[in-house]
């Protein structure tokens, strides 16, 4: 994103609406088929029980498991203001899955590693290891004066290769493959990407 590292995690929220199968085609709504259509493979966390005022160093007792997840944006809503989560929150911009693997039989999540193709093409490569803010540290962090519920999944942070960020460009195309894989037993996502149809007037 060619921005400056942060001081504390970047937040935003995704409603409920954003989920979608980890099989499913993911479709773009018509207001979004602008061409700036951006994929982001974030490894997932789901919260194990309620969660509030955590230290870093109890944070991992909440973790109940991990999973894939792909932080689908609109760029150009995205951009639109500096609240990131209308760009973030339309409906199925959260393919999720397609398991939960237990936090207990991934003693070190370091060494997951994420990757996206398009098309049969790597974009996207990395591990949780490389993110700017560790996962104790992010549960621990939104947690101050927040209670996260059970079952609460928070979607961490993408590695390298996010389309916008590459030169030129690249976005999500209607017919596109689109597949987030992670090891350690996550799995994959395989979404193909729809381009909604704008409604004709009636």
């Amino acid at each position: 994103m060619h921005m400056e590292l942060p001081d504390y995690p970047t937040l935003f929220f995704k409603p409920a609406s954003c989920l979608g199968a980890p099989n499913a085609p993911l479709v773009i709504p018509y207001q979004a088929t602008d061409g700036q259509a951006d994929y982001e493979a974030e490894l997932a966390i789901v919260i194990g029980k309620d969660a509030k005022n955590v230290q870093k160093e109890d944070a991992m007792d909440y973790v109940l498991g991990y999973t894939c997840s792909n932080d689908v944006t609109a760029r150009t809503h995205q951009f639109h203001s500096a609240q990131w989560g209308f760009g973030k929150g339309f409906d199925g911009f959260a393919p999720l899955g397609p398991c939960v693997v237990a936090a207990r039989s991934i003693s070190d999540p370091g060494p997951i590693e994420l990757r996206t193709t398009l098309n049969g093409e790597v974009m996207q490569e990395g591990r949780v290891d490389d993110m700017i803010f560790g996962i104790a540290e992010i549960v621990a962090y939104i947690s101050q004066g927040t209670t996260l519920e059970k079952g609460t999944v928070i979607m961490t942070g993408t590695p390298h290769g996010i389309g916008v960020s590459k030169t030129p460009p690249v976005f999500l195309k209607d017919g596109d493959d689109l597949r987030v894989v992670m090891s350690h037993g996550l799995g994959s996502l395989v979404n193909r990407v729809v381009y909604e149809e704008k409604p004709g007037k009636a």
